[in-house]
């Protein structure tokens, strides 16, 4: 029988500290030193034991905590495509990559940096930025993990759009070797320069103008266009409507529910919203001065239970309508559940009590701009008396994710470099780049490994896919589709 949960963590990753009393020579030397301990071309190994955690039991563990209508729900959404099914097995996936070789170089981990997991948002000076745009995973781990997941992506959404082999390896091994050059080129800047290293959009095009095609220009414009529009009056407009004169939120369940349709009729509405009140309130303790005073000029208008993505689905999140001076100033914040990290079975539990401070932390140290009204709050007992932990943030601040199964080939490398250079200047800024960099080296030794890696781990991922709905197919989970 395979074991449906993995074992306990052997050790516990940590930032490491002190690193300026440490000279750049020392760091490489030490990164240098690992590579004879942990020969690079180590990580293009994936053998799954024989008593590999069953994948199918690892997300119904998962379920457990969640809304238990909700799950059917992600299930289905998993079961579109193999894609899909690997979008929502990020534990499975971190399971399966404890087991693998690491450097024991820490860094502040993504824990889930798939491919659509990166995107556009806007900055707090209103520049359109790319960076990592999730972070419900985040957790000091090892930095090969993250680049193991981002490249297995590649390869899974590559096969899913049907392109052939040699692209595919094309396409994850220019990703890595970006994500090595990025590291290196990091590795002899300052502090201070890497703090303000980021991806503007506006300067992107422009410096990929002579390597994209006019159709895929085109496609990149209408993007940057399409999210500098998605904001909180254009979710207004889709998600409220006026009743007795005041904006509500739309009731369309499951996957939007109002609250007033969740709470107990015996239960007085008044005390509800008071309590709501309350929390926003509290919440906003956890905003810099500056941005604690402008929530504190918000007022609480409605809120609404809401699905979204494919692995969170299941756990609770809300989106609460605010107005400001009045109708025509709406803000919508997005109240999302943080749980565990998938990571803190493998590298430790995390140093903060509260996981919505540890998703808020983890967000602030690897993006370069986060949201302004990015905070944290815990409810001692929400609608189901249990005491949960949340993070908040703009349900939308022109937020934009790339439709991956629409790319070509070029397109899709393009857009995988992107996210390497992106990913490598997140761990840049927590982890020893100089002694990540000396050991990646200036060969295509880590590239070749975890192409092969990538190859590797998207065959299992395909045999998952089948599991799950072999699983859908004998009664053992129930997806539902369509949703």
């Amino acid at each position: 029988m395979a074991r449906t949960a993995p074992a306990p963590a052997k050790r516990r990753y940590q930032l490491v500290s002190g690193l300026a009393r440490l000279a750049p020579a020392e760091r490489a030397a030490q990164g240098k030193r690992i590579r004879a301990e942990v020969p690079r071309e180590s990580h293009a190994a994936f053998s799954p034991p024989p008593d590999r955690p069953d994948p199918i039991g690892l997300l119904a563990e998962q379920g457990k905590t969640r809304v238990p209508e909700l799950v059917p729900i992600r299930y289905g959404r998993m079961m579109v495509s193999p894609f899909s099914y690997f979008r929502g097995a990020a534990l499975p996936m971190a399971s399966d990559l404890a087991g693998t070789p690491v450097s024991g170089l820490a860094v502040q981990a993504c824990g889930d940096a798939h491919l659509s997991n990166f995107g556009l948002f806007g900055s707090a000076e209103r520049r359109l930025v790319f960076d990592v745009n999730d972070f419900d995973e985040t957790l000091p781990g090892p930095w090969e993990w993250d680049v193991k997941r981002l490249a297995a992506s590649l390869e899974v959404a590559a096969r899913g759009n049907g392109f052939p082999g040699k692209q595919r390896r094309d396409i994850v091994g220019a990703a890595v070797a970006r994500y090595r050059h990025a590291m290196r080129t990091f590795a002899a800047m300052t502090n201070l320069d890497i703090w303000y290293a980021h991806a503007d959009m506006d300067q992107l095009r422009a410096q990929s103008e002579s390597l994209l095609e006019r159709p895929q220009r085109k496609l990149v414009d209408k993007g940057l266009a399409k999210a500098r529009t998605r904001d909180s009056m254009e979710e207004v407009a889709k998600l409220t409507q006026v009743v007795d004169g005041r904006p509500r939120i739309k009731s369309d369940p499951p996957l939007l529910v109002p609250i007033d349709e969740l709470i107990p009729e015996e239960t007085a509405k008044d005390s509800v919203q008071a309590q709501l009140s309350g929390l926003i309130s509290a919440y906003g303790r956890t905003l810099e001065t500056g941005r604690r005073f402008l929530i504190e000029q918000y007022r609480f208008c409605d809120m609404a239970r809401k699905v979204v993505g494919v692995g969170s689905v299941g756990t609770r999140c809300w989106i609460v309508l605010m107005l400001g001076r009045d109708q025509t100033d709406p803000l919508f914040l997005q109240v999302k559940e943080a749980e565990a990290s998938v990571l803190s079975r493998f590298a430790g539990a995390s140093t903060y009590s509260n996981q919505g401070q540890r998703v808020v932390a983890g967000q602030r140290l690897m993006q370069a701009s986060s949201d302004i009204f990015l905070g944290w709050q815990r409810a001692e007992a929400g609608l189901d008396g249990k005491q949960r932990d949340f993070y908040v943030r703009q349900l939308r601040d022109w937020k934009f994710s790339v439709d991956i199964e629409a790319m070509a080939p070029s397109g899709m490398r393009l857009y995988g470099e992107l996210c390497g250079w992106t990913l490598a200047r997140a761990h840049a800024r927590s982890g020893d780049r100089i002694a990540i960099a000396a050991y990646l080296g200036g060969s295509e030794a880590f590239d070749r490994a975890i192409t092969e890696f990538a190859a590797a781990y998207a065959d299992q991922n395909e045999r998952d896919y089948r599991a799950l709905a072999d699983a859908v197919a004998s009664g053992r989970i129930t997806a539902e589709r369509g949703l």
